[in-house]
């Protein structure tokens, strides 16, 4: 204990490196939703629909390839009419992540119970090498 006391400073820089070197794990885990790999076998395999909810400029610039778009404020009226099968996936996308995920509880009061978000959003897609068209 004399230890510690005497050498405060040493044992709380070794506890902020420590804390440091562990953030990038810590972060990557609070990062919800599925990774890219595991939205290109839910679109291959379980025929998915990607929907982006980014705004209608962001989605113009860069989307994933045949994504559709309804912005975060219209998505409780349009999203029926875009996708009306509420048994197929549901793969909700923007720009980082952040608004999908704050989508996702109104896509699943409306009835998606097979929705889920992008991890990491567009910019995970692109980081994975996976294709993005501009219209």
């Amino acid at each position: 204990m004399p230890f510690l006391a005497q050498n405060w400073a040493l044992v709380l820089i070794a506890v902020v490196s420590g804390g440091l070197l562990l953030w990038p794990g810590i972060a990557a885990g609070a990062r919800s939703g599925v990774p890219p790999d595991v939205a290109v076998q839910l679109i291959n395999r379980e025929r998915a629909v990607v929907v982006d909810v980014s705004e209608s400029d962001e989605f113009a610039a860069g989307h994933i390839v045949g994504s559709r778009n309804v912005p975060v404020g219209q998505l409780q009226q349009r999203l029926p009419e875009v996708v009306k099968n509420k048994g197929v996936p549901l793969i909700l996308v923007c720009a980082s992540g952040t608004r999908a995920q704050r989508c996702l509880g109104q896509a699943k009061s409306l009835g998606y119970e097979k929705a889920v978000v992008l991890g990491g959003g567009l910019r995970a897609w692109k980081d994975a090498n996976l294709p993005v068209e501009r219209s």
